[in-house]
C-alpha cells in the first residue's frame, strides 16, 4: 500500500469530472516509455523463534529499515517513527503486521527487474543476518494466529483495522497475514488499456493457480492452494472482485471513475494525519458534505488516495496493477512480471490473449474467480469457452506460450544476449509438473518433513 510522504494543503480543489479522469489519461505513454514496475513482500521473522519481530524491538522491524541506509536508502517519517525508505531502487515499506515491500522503479525491461530484486534482497539479507532476522516467501504467514503479530505505526492501517470488520470476516487476515507479488504496467491510450484491462482480468485467475504458494494456516493445511486469494472473497466487497462491468460495452476511463465514485472511503490525509472517514462518500467530499470534513472540498492528492484503496484483481490508476499472485521466492518475483509484459506489452501477443478469452461469459469468469483459490489448475474454465468442460491446466501452457512469443518479440537482451523468455521457465516447470507451488509444498509436508511445519522455514526463506 502506497506511503504519503507530505500533505498537499496548497493543491487547487477539485472542480471538475475531467479531473478525475486525469490521472487515468495521463498514463498513457508511447510504446517507447512503456515500462515495467514490480512490488513483491516477504513474512519477517526471528531466527532464534520463527516469531514475528514487533515494530519497536531491538533488532525488530524499525531497526531492519534503518539498517538499509547503509545501502543508500532514506528513511521516511510519519509521526516521528520510521514506515519506509526511499532510494533508487523505489520504495521499501511495510504492510499492517511488518511485512516487507519492496515497490521497485519504473524499469525497461525484465533483466532489469530481476537485477533489481536480486540487490534488494542482498540487502535485506545483509542488515537481517546482523540482527537475526529472516524473510519467507509465502503467500501467507503458515503458523502464526492474528494475536501472535504486531501491528506497525501507520495511520491509515488504524483506520482500516477499525474499519475491516464492519465489511467483512476475513479483512484482518488480508491486512495481518498475507504476502502478494505485483506488476504494474503501462498503456498507450484508452483503447490500450480497455484491452489490456480484459485480457488481465479473464487471466487473473490463471496467475492465482501459478502462483498458488499458501496452503497452511495456524500450522495446518487450510484445505486452499492460495487461501491468500481466498481471504479477499470476504475481505470488502465494495472494493474487490473481478469488475464485470470490465467487459461491457463502452467501458473506459469514465466507468472506472463511477466506480471509484462508489468505492466508500478509508481517509483524508491532511497535515501529516490521517482523519477516519471510513464508509464516507467520495461523492459527498466533491459537495463539501463530508462528515469527515464538512464544508471542504477535495484536492487532487485526495482522489490519487482514494484510487488506492480500491483492491480488485486488476486495479487502474494512472497504470494497470495485476494483483492475482501469491508472494514467493526470486524466481517468483521475476516470472510473474514475465508472464504480463509477455502477455500485454506485445500487439500480436495481447490479441491472441483477447482472441482465448474474449467469449467466457460473467458467469464463468466469476465461477473461475470463486474455485481458484481452492483447486488452483484444476478450477474449471467458462462453460462458454470451446463449449464447455476444462480447466485452467488446459489452457496454461497455451497462454505461457503466448507470452513467450510476446517477450521474443519485444527483443530485451542482456549482456550475455539472452532475451527475457528464460523467467518464465519456472511457470513452464509448474504447468509440466501439473502442480502449483502450494501443492509442491504439501507433498513435501506429508512426506519428508513428516507433518513438521517448522521445515518450511528452511525451504522457503530468501
Amino acid at each position: 500500500m502506497s506511503t504519503r510522504q507530505v500533505s498537499d494543503s496548497n493543491e487547487p480543489f477539485i472542480e471538475s469530472r475531467a479531473e478525475l479522469v486525469a490521472p487515468m489519461q495521463k498514463g498513457e505513454k508511447p510504446r517507447e516509455r512503456w515500462r515495467i514496475g514490480t512490488e513483491h513482500e516477504k513474512l519477517v521473522y526471528r531466527k532464534a523463534d520463527h516469531r514475528a519481530p514487533s515494530y519497536e524491538e531491538p533488532g525488530g522491524i524499525r531497526d531492519l529499515l534503518l539498517g538499509l541506509e547503509e545501502f543508500g536508502w532514506e528513511p521516511v517519517l510519519e509521526g516521528g517513527n520510521v514506515i519506509a525508505m526511499s532510494g533508487s531502487d523505489g520504495a521499501i515499506s511495510l504492510e499492517p503486521a511488518g511485512q516487507l515491500e519492496l515497490s521497485g522503479a519504473p524499469l525497461e525491461n525484465l533483466h532489469e527487474t530481476c537485477a533489481e530484486t536480486g540487490r534488494h534482497l542482498a540487502q535485506v539479507k545483509t542488515v537481517g543476518d546482523r540482527l537475526g532476522l529472516g524473510y519467507l516467501g509465502l503467500g501467507l504467514w503458515p503458523d502464526k494466529t492474528r494475536a501472535e503479530l504486531p501491528i506497525m505505526p501507520k495511520g491509515r492501517y488504524e483506520i482500516m483495522l477499525r474499519h475491516m470488520p464492519r465489511v467483512g470476516t476475513m479483512g484482518l487476515d488480508m491486512m495481518l497475514r498475507t504476502c502478494t507479488i505485483q506488476t504494474n504496467l503501462d498503456y498507450s491510450s484508452e483503447a490500450d488499456m480497455v484491452q489490456k484491462f480484459r485480457v488481465s482480468l479473464a487471466l487473473q485467475p490463471l496467475a492465482t493457480a501459478l502462483f498458488a504458494n499458501s496452503p497452511f494456516l495456524e500450522g495446518q493445511p487450510n484445505g486452499y492452494q492460495s487461501y491468500r486469494s481466498h481471504i479477499w472473497t470476504d475481505t470488502d466487497p465494495a472494493r474487490t472482485g473481478m469488475l464485470d462491468f470490465v467487459f461491457e460495452d463502452g467501458f473506459g476511463y469514465d466507468r472506472y471513475v463511477d466506480y471509484m465514485l462508489d468505492v466508500p472511503m478509508y481517509f483524508v490525509y491532511r497535515d501529516g494525519k490521517y482523519i477516519d472517514a471510513s464508509g464516507q462518500s467520495f461523492r459527498d467530499f466533491l459537495k463539501g458534505e463530508l462528515p469527515a470534513l464538512p464544508g471542504e472540498l477535495p484536492v487532487a492528492s485526495d482522489w490519487t488516495d482514494h484510487l488506492s484503496t480500491a483492491f480488485p484483481e486488476v486495479r487502474l490508476k494512472s497504470f494497470l496493477e495485476m494483483r492475482g499472485a501469491d508472494g514467493g521466492p526470486w524466481s517468483s518475483i521475476c516470472a510473474l512480471p514475465a508472464l504480463w509484459v509477455g502477455l500485454l506489452y506485445d500487439q500480436t501477443a495481447l490479441d491472441a490473449a483477447w482472441d482465448l478469452v474474449k467469449g467466457w461469459d460473467m458467469d464463468g469468469r466469476e465461477r473461475l474467480r470463486a474455485e481458484v483459490p481452492r483447486l488452483g489448475l484444476n478450477a474449471p474454465l467458462p462453460d462458454s469457452f470451446n463449449g464447455g468442460g476444462g480447466t485452467l491446466r488446459d489452457i496454461a501452457a497455451q497462454v505461457l506460450d503466448i507470452a513467450r512469443a510476446g517477450l521474443s518479440a519485444r527483443g530485451r537482451l542482456n549482456a550475455a544476449g539472452d532475451n527475457e523468455t528464460g523467467y518464465l521457465v519456472p511457470l513452464d516447470e509448474i504447468v509440466a509438473r501439473g502442480k502449483s507451488p502450494s501443492e509442491s509444498l504439501l507433498d513435501l509436508y506429508n512426506g519428508a518433513w513428516g507433518k513438521d511445519l517448522s521445515k518450511v522455514y528452511e525451504a522457503k526463506s530468501f
